[in-house]
């Protein structure tokens, strides 16, 4: 399956191009163009991404490290970060022990960290969500050659280049990509809104979110919780 095949089944049961006939060169391309613009903003809504990459970088004891292709951390840039941990590096030892990095949301509170250039044990990280280029900074800073930095990313949904580019996704992206469309092409085209098509296009995004949406465990701040005792939801007791 390619954009191409979607879009031309979508501009027939949107009503722009009659059954049978062959779209015109322009409307194919303006929608390819719809159809990198939503593709682009699902690549940013957790529930629609079906896979979480783990991104990997060696401490080199820099303040930051860069995010992007053929960078420091080498992917795609990423709009955010979901989690991260640091890997200490024990050559003498089988097993490398991970710890879990709380991640800073903003820049705001970034800036309120004294001194930055602390180098110890890492604990925090903040990611600068620059373009074209990410900037990742792990607080305090990691001793160069001790720890390897992993960063964990949604999977990156790049736009699509041509038309015949292979769809490379999980079957069930091919119906909610085609409702989608098709009710973008109306709207675009001044058509009426189709209800039906509507409300396949909610259903088939309800179909992605029930198979990627995950939750993880609520965890208070250790300030929050204190010394007391603790309710377990399960046991209904303390």
């Amino acid at each position: 399956m390619t954009p191409a095949d979607l879009i031309a089944l979508a501009l027939v049961d949107a009503g722009i191009v009659g059954q049978g006939q062959t779209a015109k060169a322009e409307d194919t391309n303006n929608a390819f163009t719809r159809f990198n613009w939503m593709v682009s903003q699902w690549a940013r809504k957790r529930w629609l991404v079906w896979h979480l990459l783990d991104v990997v970088k060696t401490a080199t004891g820099a303040l930051s490290y860069t995010v992007g292709p053929g960078l420091d951390f080498d992917t795609t840039r990423p709009d955010r970060i979901e989690s991260a941990f640091a890997r200490q590096i024990l050559p003498s030892q089988g097993s490398p022990i991970d710890y879990a990095l709380q991640i800073i949301q903003s820049k705001e509170d970034y800036n309120l960290i004294a001194m930055k250039t602390l180098g110890t044990w890492p604990s925090c990280v903040f990611y600068d969500s620059g373009w074209p280029t990410g900037t990742v900074f792990f607080w305090p800073l990691p001793q160069a050659g001790q720890f390897d930095l992993h960063i964990t990313i949604k999977q990156p949904i790049d736009q699509f280049a041509s038309l015949t580019s292979d769809l490379n996704m999980p079957p069930e992206y091919e119906a909610a990509i085609y409702h989608n469309l098709v009710v973008r092409l109306r709207s675009a085209y001044q058509l009426p809104s189709d209800p039906v098509q509507v409300d396949l296009a909610k259903e088939a995004l309800n179909v992605l979110r029930g198979a990627n949406a995950q939750i993880a465990t609520l965890r208070m701040p250790r300030a929050v919780v204190g010394r007391g005792r603790m309710y377990n939801v399960y046991s209904d007791g303390y």
